[in-house]
């Protein structure tokens, strides 16, 4: 059984500073924090901005498979126990700072401090349960819903009381590969929402909790 955390240990204190093994990084839009095929020696916990996961097949087609949000790790396969290359790339949507955490210091601080597993275990948990509904959606939803789905998403209404969300900058083919469809599909549908007020739509997306008709119907 893990050892519980030491009196004293700070979990957001640890992860808002830099420290032995840990370093603040700041990033603008389109840098990445690692690419695919870079050695995964570091897990990554975001404090401000957004960032994309995205994987480039052997054809050279990208796809996006998670957006991250403040708050949140990400390059988690460093902590695999033979974590190897980068099978993903990470990239800033936005002007991003986050704390960098080298893999021997996550490995000790997992073992030492229950706190912080716990924190990671559970997001590790959220991770799984959020792939799960990715596959059923992608698999049984058709693109314009799957569309509805990402938006809301992305207006994170689980943690917002407000009735609608201005969504950070986000292309529309971003918006495409993550439902499995094209950039066309992705702007008639976008055109359809609007003319719906479901959303307001000039340059960038604001979502309005209208929007949950769409995934809620059928």
């Amino acid at each position: 059984m893990a050892n519980a955390s030491k009196p004293g240990f700070d979990v957001d204190a640890y992860l808002g500073n830099a420290g032995p093994g840990r370093r603040i990084v700041q990033l603008n839009s389109s840098q990445a924090f690692f690419s695919q095929g870079d050695p995964a020696d570091c897990v990554f916990y975001l404090h401000r901005g957004r960032a994309k996961i995205s994987v480039l097949s052997s054809t050279g087609k990208e796809a996006t498979i998670r957006l991250v949000a403040a708050n949140n790790f990400f390059g988690e396969k460093a902590m695999a126990a033979e974590p190897g290359l980068r099978v993903t790339t990470a990239t800033a949507v936005t002007a991003c700072t986050a704390l960098r955490i080298a893999r021997p210091e996550f490995l000790r601080v997992m073992r030492k401090e229950q706190d912080f597993s716990n924190l990671f275990s559970s997001f590790l948990l959220d991770c799984n349960l959020r792939t799960q509904a990715d596959l059923v959606d992608q698999l049984f939803n058709r693109a314009e819903k799957r569309l509805a789905r990402v938006l809301l998403l992305l207006a994170e209404y689980r943690q917002s009381g407000e009735e609608d969300t201005l969504i950070q900058p986000i292309s529309q083919e971003a918006l495409a590969s993550m439902i499995g469809s094209t950039r066309p599909r992705v702007n008639a549908f976008l055109s359809r929402f609007r003319k719906l007020g479901f959303i307001e739509y000039d340059g960038r997306i604001r979502v309005h909790k209208s929007l949950l008709n769409v995934f809620l119907r059928d």
